[in-house]
């Protein structure tokens, strides 16, 4: 089959690490066969998980070649058309933490979603809801559910609180202000670029700011996924007891935590790695019932994905880069 794949580690110039070519179709773990179900990918996104894997992080040497994607929608042996949720447990025969403390994420322990055919937890499935599209729904398992959880369920926000979105543009970020703004928050956004920001007003930010900018008031949350670069201006632009949210740091680590100000204001740091099964349930219902859709930025055939892998190192991107099989 067809896929894109880590074929070795590059920690600076992961697209040369990439490789889109033949591999052998997966197969499910030998003692948990009857609990998995292979699917024929319709659609699936990129995400900075990919390049982290590119460059190494997460994946030993003797996992290599490893078929790379954390989220899809497919088509099922008796045609029924499913999203994938692609956070595996144990050995996939439960959905949450009752399997153990072993999680695990599509393309670290097992073969991910960027390939014409996928092998996943049955239990991992959820049927597509009439209305979206493959490549919609395809943008929603990895960054979308990463912001829902974020915001509803780590930070705990209500309509009428302001939430701060550092990065304008990204899956996280774009997914963010989008559904922030659909439940009634005030959403700020930062981004160093003028074209982002003023992306970010149109998806229903209530105001947009450059990287770094002095804030005109705090917030309850903030949605952090850039790291160093801006993470003391998230610490600081927090109320009292203020919640930042975490699942990310793409311009890597910060040189400092900024622990002085956060036991001293009693703010929350909280971690997110992408959500449960119900979440991505409730998750598709939201997005079912309000009509708010993903941003696609652009799409591209699996055998073209090393250039959506360039569209997403470029960091140029809005939204969601989709590979369509």
């Amino acid at each position: 089959m067809l896929a894109a794949y880590a074929a070795r580690f590059s920690p600076d110039d992961p697209l040369t690490a990439l490789k889109v070519g033949e591999r052998p179709d997966p197969e499910p773990p030998a003692d948990a066969a009857p609990f998995w179900t292979t699917l024929d990918v319709r659609a699936a996104s990129l995400n900075q998980h990919d390049l982290w894997s590119l460059r190494g992080v997460g994946l030993r040497a003797d996992q290599l070649p490893m078929v790379l994607g954390t989220d899809a929608v497919g088509r099922t042996p008796d045609g029924r058309d499913v999203v994938v949720h692609g956070v595996v447990w144990g050995d996939g025969q439960a959905t949450g933490p009752e399997a153990g403390d072993r999680r695990t994420l599509l393309s670290e322990r097992f073969a991910g979603t960027l390939a014409e055919r996928v092998t996943v937890p049955t239990a991992n499935l959820v049927p597509l809801p009439d209305g979206l599209s493959p490549e919609e729904a395809a943008c929603l398992p990895t960054a979308w559910l990463t912001a829902y959880s974020m915001l509803f369920r780590a930070a705990r926000v209500r309509p009428g609180d302001r939430v701060l979105v550092q990065g304008a543009g990204g899956g996280v970020a774009t997914a963010a202000i989008t559904l922030g703004a659909a439940a009634g928050l005030e959403v700020w956004a930062t981004s160093r670029s003028e074209a982002k920001r003023a992306e970010a007003l149109r998806l229903g930010a209530a105001a947009s700011f450059e990287s770094g900018e002095r804030l005109p008031g705090k917030v309850d949350a903030v949605v952090e996924t850039v790291g160093k670069a801006t993470w003391s201006h998230s610490v600081r632009s927090l109320r009292p007891g203020g919640t930042l949210v975490t699942a990310g740091a793409t311009t890597g680590d910060p040189d400092a935590v900024e622990l002085s100000r956060i036991f001293f204001t009693e703010l929350r740091v909280q971690g997110v790695t992408m959500g449960t099964r119900a979440d991505l349930e409730s998750l598709l219902a939201l997005v079912t019932r309000t009509g708010v859709r993903p941003t696609i930025d652009s799409t591209y055939p699996l055998a073209r994905a090393a250039d959506g892998f360039a569209r997403l190192v470029s960091g140029e991107h809005v939204g969601k880069v989709v590979v369509t099989v």
